[in-house]
């Protein structure tokens, strides 16, 4: 993949199928969230420790994905983050699950940056905010 894509393998275990051996299809939700998790953490910041020195938090709003060959039982897949749209407060992520070459799910998750004791959106830290236009997929303005 290209620099502006962060990948995180990940192998399905039994607990990841259904009855079949195929990956059941809330799975990728889960194995998005760990690569875009995994991403932040890569990026210098957890999220509790977001939470804990500025009171933010990332909650999803939105999620569109198509699926297009199934995963099965014992799979190494990559898992494929990259910034699609960066707004004031919030990101939406590009997000692509492959068996090698051959893409099984391609989708968007939009995240909204919390300002957790007011509940409301609040702007992307400035730090975090250059760390995630080095992952767009567009160069930035």
């Amino acid at each position: 993949m290209t620099d502006s894509i962060f990948t995180l393998p990940v192998r399905v275990y039994y607990e990841d199928t259904d009855a079949a051996g195929v990956v059941y299809y809330a799975s990728y939700l889960k194995f998005f969230e760990r690569c875009r998790t995994e991403w932040f953490r890569a990026a210098g910041q957890d999220h509790q420790g977001l939470l804990d020195s500025q009171g933010l938090v990332f909650v999803v709003k939105r999620v569109q994905l198509d699926y297009l060959a199934p995963g099965r039982l014992d799979d190494l897949l990559s898992i494929d983050t990259s910034v699609e749209n960066l707004g004031r407060a919030h990101v939406v992520f590009r997000q692509r699950a492959r068996r090698e070459a051959q893409i099984l799910v391609d989708g968007t998750v939009q995240v909204v940056c919390v300002d957790i004791a007011k509940m409301k959106s609040a702007p992307i830290p400035g730090w975090l905010r250059a760390k995630l236009v080095a992952y767009s997929e567009e160069p930035a303005a």
